[in-house]
């Protein structure tokens, strides 16, 4: 379905990763360089994906409106259980259209392979305006905060497990880059009892409730050239949460913002990993 000499080429830079272990948390450092080749290459195999699969559905509570796609698993049963992914759309994906939300990260689940063997529902809502602002500490860094539609995901999630009793709710995973990752750690702040795991791509971070973080699974993602959300911010964040063993920080020494999520786009390293974590 997609270019082997693309996949290969990102595999074989993942098997060079240098992982030192701190207070039994893991940092990972990767050495890998993207080109513009491997940069439009990615991008294109998942820009093809066929997106009409994603249910096209839209959320009202009071003054709240928020379009969502949702995604089934494939060959649904009502007999089993299955988990839902939510994954959070970048800033330059802002709008009302239910389309423009669907970035590269989401369309992931929606390869062949990744559809064939990881059975989920997936939640994609669309914000016309940003989930998560961003506000200077006293200390001059940049920490997020939840907007108030960012806020009725919560409400949302609540009405899926209603409709959708087949949803494990031992297994609800938080994913996103960007703005979409700086929303997945504001709501695994206010709700951390809720999520089995989050994977934070290129974040600012919320330190807000670190305390009831510190045992929560939590892969952190960032390149250490990003200037548009500094690195310094997902460092602190490791920092912080010193002692948790189910920590994981990945940093990519060459990449940037806009190129950070290129390595696992066409890899199932982000869902397997989701995939082995529940409540």
């Amino acid at each position: 379905m997609y270019n082997n000499s693309v996949q290969v080429q990102i595999i074989f830079f993942f098997n060079i990763m240098i992982c030192t272990f701190s207070h039994a948390q893991t940092h990972l450092f990767n050495e890998m360089s993207i080109d513009s080749t491997k940069f439009s290459e990615t991008r294109n195999i998942l820009s093809a994906l066929p997106v009409e699969i994603f249910q096209k559905k839209v959320f009202t509570n009071e003054s709240t409106k928020i379009p969502y796609r949702f995604l089934f698993p494939k060959n649904f049963t009502t007999t089993k259980k299955y988990p839902l992914v939510i994954t959070f759309h970048n800033s330059s994906r802002q709008g009302n259209d239910n389309e423009n939300q669907l970035e590269h990260l989401a369309r992931t689940w929606v390869r062949d392979d990744i559809f064939d063997k990881f059975n989920c529902f997936v939640l994609a809502p669309q914000f016309e305006q940003r989930s998560s602002t961003y506000l200077q500490n006293s200390e001059g860094m940049l920490l997020a905060s939840p907007s108030k539609d960012a806020i009725q995901i919560l409400t949302l999630i609540k009405k899926l497990e209603k409709e959708h009793p087949n949803i494990d709710l031992n297994r609800i995973y938080l994913i996103g880059y960007s703005m979409g990752a700086s929303t997945a750690q504001n709501l695994i702040n206010l709700a951390p009892e809720k999520f089995a795991a989050i994977v934070s791509i290129a974040a600012v971070p919320d330190l807000s409730n670190l305390h009831k973080l510190k045992h929560k699974d939590i892969w952190l993602i960032h390149g250490e050239k990003d200037t548009s959300n500094p690195y310094i911010g997902s460092e602190v964040l490791y920092k912080k949460l010193d002692g948790n063993a189910k920590l994981v920080f990945t940093t990519f020494k060459n990449l940037d913002h806009n190129n950070i999520v290129i390595p696992y786009l066409l890899t199932d390293e982000l869902q397997k990993w989701l995939f082995s974590k529940q409540l």
